[in-house]
């Protein structure tokens, strides 16, 4: 009797893989963009440097809604793409071909609002990037959908390095901000390339006009929320350059950029994979909450240490990283290392929210963020100046929208228990570990030994941490995997 023989079909991407491989995307990127932002910092200055902010402000706050919220939906569409693939990507070109000519015509305005009028050319530059983003749209959701994260890794390594070194050419030839907007668009392209190239679908035009309904029900929820969304990320640097002008939101959003270096090295793969994991596993919700504290344990047990670290070592690790002329940053990067900690937590939350489809309630946080937010900005920027401005957003987070997203997800079966358990280790180790660090950074001469005494320690913190939370690791390594078939 002839033994079975195993299938030589290739197994298909699993969302542990996609995750490990969306992870290393991160991490190349992160740290091999580091020294070439490091050298931009230094070169273009807190002047330059905040009227390249400006221009990014408006680039994130374009694409927050570019595409009406539509790419989404074919993430978690529960048939076949290729019904709605071409009316995405119709919707998404239409729709930023429009908003592009709006931001062209505003940027003046935006500019002069922001103080820096000297800007608006960046601004124009850089937002060709979301006509570049919207033709592209439906590719890069199919490939999240699929978990080709390899794809995505390729494509998005081509994106970073391209632009850097781009960039870093033309500050070089006295180029200024404009630099930077330049290179950013010039990478945008050439990954857009690649995008349509390793499309697991071809790249179509279509209308179908049974789906468009459907569609602009779920997506225009969420691109409505996306602009709320960007207004609670990025109202600080709007605040801070409109009231403090454009150095001191080139110190902020240097501080802000800083503290979500180790941060979004976990963030960005877990966003990467989080939705399409939550949306196969939407039929069987224990199953999806329970892979929703296995992320809030690995996450807290890796992030927390490294935000401690950062808050308790912040004037050290500004002054060695990026020279002394920006040590005013500092005092902002305290605040927006634990900011970054509540950041993660809600942007999985808002994942996991989106998947149920209750785009609508989400809306309604987004909203009553923002509405506490500005005040809180307005109020810490006029009395605390830069360190009050970078407080504002941690007490608002901490005390207004964290108790909310908890009440929603006790609604749909957690308890504050699932989550406590969770998280009371990190948090109690990393209170000493930010006391030890800022002893360390007042207490050593060398900016250099504070900082590697410091890293040395939530390290060691780090790797106990995840270690306890081994269970949750492997849990996290299971998504995806199939049984392999006999044939």
């Amino acid at each position: 009797m002839a033994t079975p023989l195993r299938s030589k079909t290739p197994a298909a991407p699993t969302a542990s893989r996609a995750f490990m491989l969306s992870l290393l995307n991160t991490v190349v990127s992160r740290f091999g963009t580091i020294g070439i932002g490091i050298l931009l910092a230094r070169m273009l200055g807190p002047a330059q440097f905040g009227t390249y902010a400006i221009a990014f402000v408006a680039l994130i706050a374009i694409l927050s809604f570019n595409e009406l919220g539509v790419s989404l939906a074919i993430v978690r569409w529960p048939a076949d793409p290729k019904e709605i693939a071409g009316t995405v990507t119709t919707i998404s070109v239409v729709s930023s071909l429009a908003i592009f000519a709006g931001a062209y015509a505003m940027a003046p305005l935006f500019c002069a609002a922001m103080g820096d009028p000297g800007a608006t050319s960046v601004v124009r530059v850089i937002a060709s990037c979301v006509v570049i983003n919207g033709a592209v749209a439906t590719p890069a959701a199919l490939m999240q959908r699929d978990f080709l994260q390899g794809r995505r890794m390729f494509i998005d390594q081509v994106n970073v390095w391209l632009g850097a070194i781009v960039s870093v050419v033309l500050v070089a030839a006295g180029m200024g901000a404009m630099s930077l907007a330049m290179g950013r668009v010039f990478a945008s392209l050439v990954a857009a390339a690649l995008f349509v190239k390793y499309s697991p679908l071809p790249v179509r035009f279509g209308f179908n006009t049974q789906k468009l309904r459907p569609l602009l029900g779920f997506g225009l929820p969420l691109a409505g929320s996306s602009i709320i969304v960007f207004a609670v990320g990025y109202g600080d640097q709007i605040v801070a350059g409109k009231m403090r002008g454009a150095v001191v939101l080139g110190l902020y959003v240097l501080a802000f950029n800083l503290a979500g270096w180790p941060t979004s090295i976990f963030s960005q793969p877990l966003r990467g994979v989080a939705p399409p994991v939550f949306a196969k596993l939407q039929h069987d919700p224990p199953a999806m909450r329970a892979a929703m504290l296995s992320i809030v344990a690995v996450v807290a047990a890796a992030v927390l240490p490294i935000v401690a670290v950062i808050a308790g070592a912040a004037v050290p690790l500004v002054t060695f990283v990026y020279g002394m002329a920006w040590a005013p940053a500092a005092v902002a990067l305290t605040w927006l290392a634990a900011f970054a900690a509540f950041r993660i937590f809600f942007e999985l939350v808002y994942d996991y929210l989106v998947v149920l489809g209750i785009s609508g309630a989400i809306f309604k946080v987004q909203i009553m963020w923002l509405v506490v937010l500005v005040p809180a900005l307005i109020a810490g920027a006029s009395w605390g100046g830069l360190a009050g401005l970078a407080a504002a957003p941690v007490a608002v987070a901490a005390l207004v929208v964290l108790p909310i997203y908890l009440r929603m997800l006790i609604k749909r079966g957690f308890t504050i228990g699932d989550f406590a358990s969770r998280v009371w280790l990190p948090l109690l180790i990393s209170v000493p570990v930010a006391w030890l660090s800022f002893i360390f950074a007042q207490g050593m001469d060398s900016a250099l030994l504070a900082v590697g005494a410091a890293t040395a320690l939530g390290s060691l913190a780090l790797a106990a941490l995840v270690y306890t939370r081994r269970g949750d690791v492997l849990a996290i390594r299971s998504w995806g995997r199939t049984k392999e078939t006999v044939k």
